[in-house]
């Protein structure tokens, strides 16, 4: 085989989450309320950071775009996922497949840079508080984000390079709910080890090495606020809501690209989480360990209300 796409797989067949009819039926359910509370929550928190003038800072703009990528992320796959859940036969075509691929990796990418700018922000708030509005100004607010877009696209096709021209020519099934780049590769007609050894790298050292440098940074932060401020409960509970996303975003990441010898139902249950649980928590945890989020809400549904009554 040589030229070219050598792909002769026109699309690929989902094994999906559970062959129980009745697990599915739950699932269904569990997905549906979990996918509609995320797009609300994270919407709400998008509207109020933009229309609320007492939340224009840093920590929320980034706050903002961390629940604008949490709407990418719940829609990747979940959309699918729900849909195949009502369907026997699970397809998706191998354009499609690539799509799925390249939209999760992006989203992947910005949020973990986004949350290493949330990092950086709460570190130059809490131990370089004096030089708060020089350091963490508009202009440096906006490179950061589009730092997050650009490493996340580029991580994205990266990783559509590595597999766009292999050769698939059966067989064509997936034991998973959507198109993941490891179990993609096993279904290769062609030795795909060196590429396997790649995407470790390329994605469980990225995810490692990020993980373990957020985890320093917050307990350097901690053990500031504990020394200078005897551990101010408003910082502590920013701080506990920041370490508890990081934990919830990049626990099922490491254990999917890193795990050794992957179990499928792990996997399957990991992937889950990751796309339907973690963006509905995400919101979650800022608003309900935040005054001035749930304040903010509260100001925007009141003005939602009046322009409702008037119209």
């Amino acid at each position: 085989m040589d030229g070219g796409n050598h792909s002769v797989v026109s699309e690929f067949v989902f094994l999906g989450l559970t062959h129980s009819w009745e697990i599915q039926l739950v699932l269904l359910v569990f997905s549906s309320v979990l996918y509609v509370a995320s797009m609300t929550g994270n919407i709400l928190i998008v509207f109020s950071v933009t229309i609320d003038v007492h939340l224009h800072s840093p920590m929320y703009f980034f706050l903002a775009n961390l629940s604008f990528i949490d709407l990418g992320a719940c829609s990747a796959a979940s959309p699918k996922m729900i849909y195949d859940l009502y369907r026997k036969h699970k397809v998706i075509s191998f354009g499609g497949c690539i799509a799925q691929i390249f939209f999760i990796h992006v989203v992947g990418g910005v949020e973990m840079v986004l949350l290493m700018a949330m990092a950086f922000d709460r570190y130059v708030a809490i131990c370089k508080p004096l030089h708060y509005l020089t350091i963490m100004s508009g202009r440096v607010c906006i490179l950061f984000t589009a730092a997050a877009w650009a490493l996340g696209i580029t991580h994205s096709l990266f990783q559509l390079a590595l597999i766009v021209n292999l050769p698939f020519c059966g067989p064509n099934e997936l034991d998973s709910f959507y198109c993941d780049l490891p179990r993609l590769l096993r279904l290769a007609c062609t030795d795909t080890y060196r590429l396997k050894f790649i995407v470790f790298a390329n994605n469980g050292v990225i995810c490692v090495v990020s993980f373990f440098a957020l985890l320093i940074g917050y307990i350097v932060i901690l053990f500031t606020v504990c020394k200078h401020s005897g551990g101010s409960s408003k910082a502590l509970s920013t701080l506990s809501a920041h370490i508890t996303v990081v934990l919830l975003v990049f626990v099922p990441i490491m254990f999917i690209y890193t795990w050794p010898h992957p179990s499928s139902q792990m996997d399957k249950f990991l992937a889950l989480s990751d796309a339907v649980l973690t963006p509905f928590l995400n919101p979650v945890i800022y608003t309900f360990r935040n005054k001035e989020m749930k304040a903010a809400i509260k100001r925007s549904f009141r003005q939602l209300m009046i322009v409702r009554k008037i119209s």
